[in-house]
């Protein structure tokens, strides 16, 4: 049985701007960030990391000597954040790239503190192995209090262009796997090498994503030198009590220049053969699962349009109760890897990419999230996403393929998705 001691305490101070004070302490650094609603962690250090989360045991800080620092019962009570960040092919013996094998193999990572802001109001947590020392939480508390306001950077690159022959021989590959029955769609993905005019950190990035114009949910996972960031639009499975969410994302069009041409391409993608067939096929799975794992499972007919900063996406959203035993864990387990980032059928596919791809993904559409110590939490799916190191790094980008994918126009979208991340350079 492992103990995890923690105290929490309420802040008023922003919480990017607090992350941003603190994060040169500490080389371990993991986010969690939803742009769009409370639903914000950003975590510092490693406290313990478990393969597991049954067998724990939580202390809150308690005694008059931490209630001088953290004041309020609806604080105390605040539970540990874990944070996860698992590959998209754990098991592919294919290695990866120097950046992504530099993470270590570890389930789930409490840090020293986290920073968080939800529906109860935003929190300083410190956790420990032992009874949380309360000067170490009143200098945290000082310190939080005292973050100056974070600056944007703009940070100058060049992309080394990717093969295009290497694509369409991918191409043929799928479209060859698929009209051999093999499977139903595959998700390729490209690789970019990145390189800057000089060395950026992990701050800069998370900055920029944060408050720049991409939309969803902003990840990052920083081991030592090395990082892996983006700002991802899809949810895997969210859990709160018996309540789960999730979604199916699949298909994509352009954003327009105006609103009235967004609208015209939103409408040609709702009556695109094509797109609602690969949305379909995510729709299945997950509707599946819930099946199988939950009741009162509510998964609509008819998709509907998300909207981004460069492209548009059919979206059906998933709720269901789910039944006692079931962990977020285990939910997440059971969805991912999803049609949207592997294909149909989900084992096939994965196969075939081993095969196609020359690189392991690595976290690259991977399950990334948080889980708290009441088992409560969410899980995204790692989208618009790159791994860096001092100047240079690595950008990714995907899309589906069916038997009537075209190579130019599959080619093109994903340099529309590969927008996303390279806004976190600021430009």
């Amino acid at each position: 049985m492992t103990r995890i001691y923690t105290c929490n305490v309420p802040i008023e101070a922003d919480l990017v701007d607090a992350f941003c004070w603190l994060q040169k302490g500490f080389t371990d650094q993991f986010v969690y960030y939803d742009k769009q609603r409370a639903c914000r962690y950003m975590g510092l250090g490693r406290c313990i990391a478990l393969p597991s989360l049954r067998d724990v045991e939580y202390e809150y800080g308690e005694g008059s000597s931490l209630h001088e620092v953290a004041t309020g019962e609806d604080a105390a009570d605040q539970p540990p954040v874990f944070f996860s960040f698992n590959r998209f092919d754990a098991t592919n013996p294919a290695p990866a790239d120097e950046l992504m094998a530099s993470f270590p193999r570890l389930r789930f990572m409490l840090p020293e503190i986290v920073l968080i802001e939800n529906e109860r109001g935003r929190f300083l947590q410190v956790n420990s192995l032992g009874p949380v020392y309360p000067g170490r939480v009143a200098r945290f508390v000082r310190m939080v209090a005292a973050a100056p306001c974070r600056r944007r950077v703009v940070i100058p690159f060049a992309l080394e262009p990717d093969s295009r022959e290497a694509w369409d021989a991918a191409m043929d590959a799928a479209l060859a796997a698929i009209g051999e029955g093999r499977v139903s769609k595959v998700v390729l993905s490209r690789r970019l090498r990145l390189v800057a005019e000089h060395p950026f950190s992990s701050k800069d990035l998370l900055v920029n994503l944060i408050d720049g114009d991409a939309r969803g949910t902003v990840l990052l996972y920083r081991y030592a030198d090395v990082f892996f960031c983006g700002c991802t639009p899809e949810l895997l499975v969210r859990k709160r009590g018996d309540v789960v969410e999730s979604m199916c994302l699949a298909g994509t069009c352009p954003a327009g220049a105006t609103a009235a041409e967004s609208d015209a391409l939103a409408e040609a993608l709702l009556a695109d053969g094509k797109n609602r067939a690969e949305h379909d096929y995510v729709v299945q799975l997950i509707r599946s699962v819930l099946d199988r794992v939950c009741y009162d499972v509510d998964v609509p007919a008819v998709p509907e349009i998300m909207r981004l900063a460069h492209v548009q996406h059919l979206f059906t959203p998933a709720r269901a109760r789910v039944l006692a035993g079931i962990t977020l864990a285990d939910l997440m387990e059971d969805l991912h890897p999803t049609p949207a980032v592997a294909g149909t059928p989900v084992g096939e596919a994965k196969m075939l990419l081993r095969a196609i791809e020359p690189y392991n993904r690595g976290f690259y559409a991977g399950a990334c999230g948080f889980v708290d110590g009441a088992g409560d939490g969410e899980f995204s799916v790692a989208l618009r996403t790159g791994v860096f190191d001092g100047e240079m790094g690595y950008v990714y980008g995907g899309c589906g393929i069916v038997g009537e994918s075209d190579a130019d126009a599959e080619y093109e979208e994903i340099d529309l998705k590969l927008r996303t991340i390279l806004s976190a350079f600021g430009a």
